[in-house]
Protein backbone atom coordinates (compact mmCIF):
# COMPACT_ATOMS: atom_id res chain seq x y z
CA UNK A 1 0.00 0.00 0.00
CA UNK A 2 1.45 3.65 -0.85
CA UNK A 3 2.37 5.84 1.94
CA UNK A 4 0.93 8.84 0.01
CA UNK A 5 -2.86 9.86 0.22
CA UNK A 6 -3.37 11.41 -3.45
CA UNK A 7 -5.65 13.89 -4.32
CA UNK A 8 -7.60 11.80 -6.72
CA UNK A 9 -8.15 9.00 -4.05
CA UNK A 10 -9.87 12.06 -1.35
CA UNK A 11 -11.73 13.47 -4.66
CA UNK A 12 -12.96 9.94 -5.12
CA UNK A 13 -14.49 9.55 -1.45
CA UNK A 14 -17.89 10.00 -1.16
CA UNK A 15 -19.45 13.09 -0.08
CA UNK A 16 -20.87 12.93 3.55
CA UNK A 17 -25.11 13.22 3.35
CA UNK A 18 -25.39 14.69 6.60
CA UNK A 19 -22.77 17.72 5.95
CA UNK A 20 -24.39 18.65 2.91
CA UNK A 21 -27.77 18.61 4.79
CA UNK A 22 -26.46 20.56 7.29
CA UNK A 23 -25.42 23.46 5.25
CA UNK A 24 -28.91 23.73 3.77
CA UNK A 25 -30.31 23.75 6.90
CA UNK A 26 -27.80 26.94 7.93
CA UNK A 27 -28.42 28.50 4.50
CA UNK A 28 -32.13 28.39 5.06
CA UNK A 29 -31.90 29.34 9.07
CA UNK A 30 -29.64 32.80 7.51
CA UNK A 31 -32.20 33.21 4.86
CA UNK A 32 -35.05 33.51 8.06
CA UNK A 33 -33.33 35.72 9.77
CA UNK A 34 -32.60 38.55 7.28
CA UNK A 35 -35.83 38.25 6.10
CA UNK A 36 -36.62 38.97 9.71
CA UNK A 37 -34.27 41.75 10.50
CA UNK A 38 -34.68 43.56 6.98
CA UNK A 39 -38.62 44.56 7.43
CA UNK A 40 -39.92 47.61 6.12
CA UNK A 41 -40.38 49.92 9.64
CA UNK A 42 -36.23 49.18 10.12
CA UNK A 43 -35.23 48.52 6.73
CA UNK A 44 -31.76 50.73 6.55
CA UNK A 45 -30.84 52.84 3.56
CA UNK A 46 -29.19 50.87 0.58
CA UNK A 47 -25.90 50.83 0.22
CA UNK A 48 -23.92 49.53 -3.57
CA UNK A 49 -22.63 46.94 -0.95
CA UNK A 50 -26.46 45.96 -0.19
CA UNK A 51 -27.87 45.80 -3.35
CA UNK A 52 -24.86 43.55 -4.31
CA UNK A 53 -25.74 41.42 -1.32
CA UNK A 54 -29.44 42.06 -1.53
CA UNK A 55 -31.10 39.10 0.35
CA UNK A 56 -33.81 37.24 -2.08
CA UNK A 57 -37.21 37.09 -0.07
CA UNK A 58 -38.15 34.09 1.93
CA UNK A 59 -40.95 33.93 -0.02
CA UNK A 60 -38.69 32.68 -2.45
CA UNK A 61 -37.13 30.25 -1.11
CA UNK A 62 -39.16 26.87 0.33
CA UNK A 63 -38.03 24.43 2.02
CA UNK A 64 -36.81 21.27 0.06
CA UNK A 65 -39.79 18.45 0.22
CA UNK A 66 -37.94 15.39 2.10
CA UNK A 67 -37.16 12.57 -0.48
CA UNK A 68 -39.64 10.06 0.07
CA UNK A 69 -38.65 7.13 2.16
CA UNK A 70 -37.66 4.16 -0.23
CA UNK A 71 -40.16 1.30 -0.21
CA UNK A 72 -39.29 -2.07 2.05
CA UNK A 73 -38.31 -4.47 -0.31
CA UNK A 74 -39.31 -7.38 0.15
CA UNK A 75 -36.94 -9.67 1.30
CA UNK A 76 -36.36 -12.90 -0.71
CA UNK A 77 -37.64 -16.46 0.18
CA UNK A 78 -34.87 -18.42 1.41
CA UNK A 79 -34.27 -20.78 -0.94
CA UNK A 80 -34.77 -24.31 0.79
CA UNK A 81 -31.97 -26.97 -0.54
CA UNK A 82 -33.03 -30.22 -0.85
CA UNK A 83 -30.70 -32.67 0.32
CA UNK A 84 -29.26 -35.31 -1.23
CA UNK A 85 -31.25 -38.78 0.04
CA UNK A 86 -28.11 -41.02 1.24
CA UNK A 87 -27.55 -44.25 -0.36
CA UNK A 88 -26.79 -46.87 1.45
CA UNK A 89 -23.43 -47.85 -0.27
CA UNK A 90 -23.51 -51.36 -1.05
CA UNK A 91 -20.81 -53.50 0.74
CA UNK A 92 -17.76 -54.82 -0.99
CA UNK A 93 -17.89 -57.86 -1.39
CA UNK A 94 -14.71 -59.74 0.56
CA UNK A 95 -12.19 -61.14 -1.61
CA UNK A 96 -11.00 -64.39 -0.18
CA UNK A 97 -7.39 -64.91 0.45
CA UNK A 98 -5.55 -67.28 -1.90
CA UNK A 99 -5.11 -70.66 -0.18
CA UNK A 100 -1.27 -71.94 0.04
CA UNK A 101 0.60 -73.72 -3.08
CA UNK A 102 0.34 -77.12 -1.20
CA UNK A 103 -3.65 -76.70 -0.68
CA UNK A 104 -4.79 -74.76 -3.97
CA UNK A 105 -5.68 -77.69 -5.54
CA UNK A 106 -9.57 -78.14 -4.48
CA UNK A 107 -9.68 -74.16 -4.91
CA UNK A 108 -8.84 -73.81 -7.65
CA UNK A 109 -10.71 -76.93 -9.63
CA UNK A 110 -13.30 -75.74 -8.08
CA UNK A 111 -12.73 -72.61 -10.14
CA UNK A 112 -11.94 -74.30 -13.40
CA UNK A 113 -15.22 -76.27 -12.94
CA UNK A 114 -17.22 -73.49 -12.64
CA UNK A 115 -16.33 -71.84 -16.15
CA UNK A 116 -15.60 -75.55 -17.81
CA UNK A 117 -17.70 -78.34 -18.77
CA UNK A 118 -17.87 -81.89 -16.71
CA UNK A 119 -16.55 -83.52 -19.87
CA UNK A 120 -13.85 -81.09 -20.30
CA UNK A 121 -13.00 -81.39 -16.52
CA UNK A 122 -12.64 -85.07 -16.36
CA UNK A 123 -9.78 -84.42 -18.97
CA UNK A 124 -7.73 -82.50 -16.42
CA UNK A 125 -5.20 -83.92 -13.90
CA UNK A 126 -6.47 -82.40 -11.06
CA UNK A 127 -3.21 -82.99 -8.43
CA UNK A 128 -1.05 -80.58 -7.67
CA UNK A 129 -2.63 -78.64 -10.58
CA UNK A 130 -0.63 -75.58 -10.84
CA UNK A 131 3.00 -77.10 -10.45
CA UNK A 132 2.15 -79.23 -13.34
CA UNK A 133 0.94 -76.16 -15.78
CA UNK A 134 3.63 -74.29 -14.57
CA UNK A 135 6.64 -76.70 -14.91
CA UNK A 136 4.58 -78.05 -18.64
CA UNK A 137 4.77 -73.86 -19.89
CA UNK A 138 8.26 -73.94 -18.79
CA UNK A 139 9.11 -76.35 -20.96
CA UNK A 140 7.12 -75.42 -23.94
CA UNK A 141 9.15 -72.26 -24.06
CA UNK A 142 12.09 -74.35 -24.47
CA UNK A 143 10.53 -76.19 -27.72
CA UNK A 144 10.10 -79.50 -25.77
CA UNK A 145 6.95 -81.66 -23.83
CA UNK A 146 7.40 -83.01 -20.23
CA UNK A 147 4.94 -85.54 -20.48
CA UNK A 148 5.04 -86.41 -16.70
CA UNK A 149 3.84 -83.10 -15.76
CA UNK A 150 1.03 -82.91 -18.35
CA UNK A 151 -1.65 -81.15 -16.90
CA UNK A 152 -4.12 -83.25 -18.99
CA UNK A 153 -5.03 -87.03 -19.26
CA UNK A 154 -2.97 -88.72 -22.08
CA UNK A 155 -5.59 -89.61 -25.04
CA UNK A 156 -6.90 -93.46 -24.52
CA UNK A 157 -7.44 -93.92 -28.16
CA UNK A 158 -4.03 -95.33 -30.07
CA UNK A 159 -2.17 -93.03 -32.75
CA UNK A 160 -3.15 -94.42 -36.27
CA UNK A 161 -1.47 -94.53 -39.58
CA UNK A 162 -2.52 -95.63 -42.90
CA UNK A 163 -0.03 -97.86 -44.88
CA UNK A 164 0.74 -97.96 -48.47
CA UNK A 165 3.18 -97.21 -50.91
CA UNK A 166 4.14 -94.32 -48.20
CA UNK A 167 2.77 -94.24 -44.38
CA UNK A 168 0.80 -91.79 -43.69
CA UNK A 169 -1.12 -89.95 -40.44
CA UNK A 170 -4.40 -91.69 -40.64
CA UNK A 171 -6.93 -88.56 -39.89
CA UNK A 172 -9.49 -90.18 -37.56
CA UNK A 173 -6.10 -89.87 -35.07
CA UNK A 174 -6.86 -86.29 -35.06
CA UNK A 175 -10.10 -86.79 -33.86
CA UNK A 176 -8.07 -87.95 -30.47
CA UNK A 177 -7.47 -84.44 -29.91
CA UNK A 178 -10.46 -82.78 -30.12
CA UNK A 179 -11.76 -82.91 -26.75
CA UNK A 180 -8.16 -81.30 -25.66
CA UNK A 181 -9.15 -78.24 -28.11
CA UNK A 182 -12.67 -78.07 -26.75
CA UNK A 183 -10.75 -77.58 -23.27
CA UNK A 184 -8.48 -75.04 -24.36
CA UNK A 185 -11.16 -73.33 -26.64
CA UNK A 186 -13.76 -73.62 -24.33
CA UNK A 187 -12.49 -70.42 -22.18
CA UNK A 188 -12.58 -66.79 -23.60
CA UNK A 189 -9.01 -65.07 -23.90
CA UNK A 190 -10.77 -62.48 -21.29
CA UNK A 191 -11.34 -65.80 -18.80
CA UNK A 192 -8.25 -67.24 -19.10
CA UNK A 193 -5.93 -64.36 -18.22
CA UNK A 194 -8.65 -63.24 -15.58
CA UNK A 195 -8.07 -66.80 -13.81
CA UNK A 196 -4.48 -66.60 -14.62
CA UNK A 197 -4.11 -63.18 -13.09
CA UNK A 198 -6.16 -64.27 -9.98
CA UNK A 199 -3.42 -66.91 -9.16
CA UNK A 200 -0.51 -65.40 -10.15
CA UNK A 201 0.89 -65.28 -6.72
CA UNK A 202 0.75 -68.82 -6.25
CA UNK A 203 2.07 -69.31 -10.14
CA UNK A 204 5.25 -67.11 -9.38
CA UNK A 205 5.51 -69.04 -5.92
CA UNK A 206 5.49 -72.22 -8.39
CA UNK A 207 7.64 -70.96 -10.26
CA UNK A 208 9.78 -69.54 -7.82
CA UNK A 209 10.72 -73.72 -6.70
CA UNK A 210 12.18 -74.36 -10.38
CA UNK A 211 15.07 -71.09 -9.97
CA UNK A 212 12.82 -68.48 -11.30
CA UNK A 213 12.54 -65.48 -9.58
CA UNK A 214 9.66 -62.34 -9.55
CA UNK A 215 7.60 -62.03 -12.53
CA UNK A 216 9.63 -64.37 -14.42
CA UNK A 217 6.55 -66.55 -15.65
CA UNK A 218 5.05 -64.01 -17.14
CA UNK A 219 7.60 -63.50 -20.12
CA UNK A 220 7.78 -67.72 -20.10
CA UNK A 221 4.13 -67.45 -21.32
CA UNK A 222 4.57 -65.36 -23.56
CA UNK A 223 7.50 -67.45 -24.91
CA UNK A 224 5.79 -70.86 -24.72
CA UNK A 225 2.80 -69.26 -27.13
CA UNK A 226 5.24 -67.92 -29.73
CA UNK A 227 6.62 -71.19 -30.03
CA UNK A 228 3.92 -72.93 -30.78
CA UNK A 229 2.26 -70.25 -33.02
CA UNK A 230 6.01 -70.24 -35.07
CA UNK A 231 4.93 -74.48 -36.12
CA UNK A 232 4.45 -74.31 -39.52
CA UNK A 233 1.51 -75.38 -40.91
CA UNK A 234 1.64 -78.78 -43.56
CA UNK A 235 0.27 -78.12 -47.35
CA UNK A 236 -0.83 -81.83 -47.26
CA UNK A 237 0.24 -85.22 -45.71
CA UNK A 238 3.39 -85.83 -43.99
CA UNK A 239 4.65 -89.34 -44.74
CA UNK A 240 5.97 -90.86 -42.29
CA UNK A 241 8.86 -93.87 -41.48
CA UNK A 242 8.73 -96.63 -39.26
CA UNK A 243 11.85 -96.66 -36.48
CA UNK A 244 11.58 -99.62 -34.33
CA UNK A 245 8.04 -99.08 -32.34
CA UNK A 246 7.54 -95.35 -33.30
CA UNK A 247 7.12 -93.29 -36.71
CA UNK A 248 9.15 -90.41 -37.32
CA UNK A 249 8.63 -87.77 -39.92
CA UNK A 250 10.37 -88.91 -43.46
CA UNK A 251 11.16 -84.89 -43.73
CA UNK A 252 14.14 -83.93 -41.73
CA UNK A 253 12.20 -80.30 -41.86
CA UNK A 254 9.15 -81.82 -39.74
CA UNK A 255 11.20 -84.11 -37.74
CA UNK A 256 13.84 -81.86 -36.56
CA UNK A 257 10.79 -79.59 -35.32
CA UNK A 258 11.13 -79.48 -31.71
CA UNK A 259 9.23 -81.51 -29.24
CA UNK A 260 6.41 -78.95 -28.52
CA UNK A 261 6.03 -78.30 -32.54
CA UNK A 262 5.84 -81.80 -33.42
CA UNK A 263 3.30 -82.89 -31.09
CA UNK A 264 1.09 -79.52 -31.89
CA UNK A 265 0.89 -81.34 -35.31
CA UNK A 266 0.01 -84.56 -34.67
CA UNK A 267 -3.43 -82.64 -33.68
CA UNK A 268 -4.07 -82.30 -37.81
CA UNK A 269 -4.28 -79.19 -39.46
CA UNK A 270 -7.77 -78.26 -38.25
CA UNK A 271 -7.37 -78.47 -34.73
CA UNK A 272 -3.67 -77.09 -34.93
CA UNK A 273 -5.27 -73.76 -36.34
CA UNK A 274 -8.25 -73.51 -33.54
CA UNK A 275 -5.05 -73.98 -31.08
CA UNK A 276 -3.18 -70.91 -32.95
CA UNK A 277 -6.41 -68.47 -33.21
CA UNK A 278 -7.02 -68.85 -29.36
CA UNK A 279 -3.49 -68.43 -28.60
CA UNK A 280 -3.25 -65.15 -30.74
CA UNK A 281 -5.86 -64.18 -28.81
CA UNK A 282 -4.43 -64.56 -25.09
CA UNK A 283 -1.12 -63.76 -26.08
CA UNK A 284 -3.13 -60.06 -27.02
CA UNK A 285 -4.89 -60.04 -23.55
CA UNK A 286 -0.83 -60.86 -22.04
CA UNK A 287 0.30 -57.83 -24.28
CA UNK A 288 -2.43 -55.64 -22.55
Amino acid sequence: MSEHSSETEVQKRPVNNNLIFGVVILIIVACVAAYILLQPDDKPTQTVEDIVTEEVPMAEFQEPEPEPEPEPVAEPEPVVVEQPVAREEEPVPEVEPLPTLNESDEVVVARMDEVLSDQVMSLMVTDDLIRRGVVYVDNIAKGKVAASHAPVERPKESFKVIEGDILTIDPNSYERYTPYVKLFTSLSAAQAIRIYDEYKPLINEAYAEIGYEGDAFNQTLEEAIDVLLDTPEPKGDMPLVRNSVTYQYAYSEWENLPQAQKQLLRMGPENMKKVKAALRNIKAELEK
